[in-house]
């Protein structure tokens, strides 16, 4: 059972950094926040992602890539251009690390306002630093697991982060409904989104980009959401008004 939560708090926590704090904020600029806040989320998004600590500034320039060239050979993760889902997986890691480390040249409409701290992300971005997570989880494991099978498990979470990429760049361009016509080949992968926190209403989000709701249709919850609006009242965060608006 401590395996059980354990993994659901990683994988939901983990998520909620990336869809909230990435995604929304850091690649499309779906509200703003100080920085006091905006340095909160980029430490707390290192604890929840831990050892697959993804860099906002990276995900947030290759994220609006993605929108920008969806489905095309510009696009850095498309699965018209990869044999499989690993293979898809591997090229995404080098745009990755080449936007991260500027070896590969951006236009620079990608990179306005993308949050950055350097000091911080050389800190998480440390291979030190990242395999000491994963001897966390170990240790972790060691302690609580009680079925051979569990141990299973921390593959994902040595790669959380890019898991949950993977799953909505993969499976979210091949199967699902689609709601509305876009120029690629996003779809809904499933109605009710228990289990990617809104991120799974693809269809909807590629058809309005800057739209802080994922979910469109009345049975589409974006769970997400109801953080957003909580932060927005309380006033960590400042929801942007015209938030249907595509961000390019």
């Amino acid at each position: 059972m401590a395996i059980l939560i354990f993994f659901l708090l990683h994988w939901y926590l983990s998520l909620f950094a990336q869809t909230f704090f990435l995604h929304r904020y850091a690649a499309h600029q779906m509200f703003t926040m100080n920085k006091f806040w905006e340095k909160v989320f980029y430490v707390l998004t290192w604890i929840f992602q831990g050892s697959s600590f993804l860099s906002p500034k990276a995900y947030g320039i290759m994220h609006r890539l993605h929108h920008a060239y969806a489905d095309t050979d510009k696009d850095p993760h498309s699965p018209m251009y990869s044999k499989n889902l690993f293979d898809m997986m591997k090229k995404t890691l080098v745009v990755y690390n080449g936007i991260l480390h500027d070896k590969i040249e951006i236009d620079e409409k990608f990179k306005k306002g993308v949050p950055y701290w350097k000091s911080f992300e050389a800190f998480a971005d440390n291979w030190i630093v990242r395999i000491s997570w994963g001897v966390f989880y170990f240790l972790f494991y060691v302690q609580y697991a009680t079925y051979w099978w569990e141990f299973l498990l921390l593959p994902i979470h040595f790669l959380m982060g890019p898991v949950h990429g993977a799953i909505i760049n993969w499976f979210a361009h091949k199967y699902g409904y689609v709601s509305f016509k876009v120029g690629d080949t996003a779809k809904n992968l499933i109605p009710v989104d228990f289990l990617m926190m809104g991120e799974s209403y693809h269809n909807n989000h590629h058809k309005f980009g800057g739209r802080a709701n994922f979910g469109k249709k009345w049975f589409e919850l974006d769970p997400t959401y109801p953080f957003i609006l909580l932060f927005n009242l309380f006033g960590v965060i400042h929801l942007k008004k015209n938030n249907d608006l595509n961000y390019m």
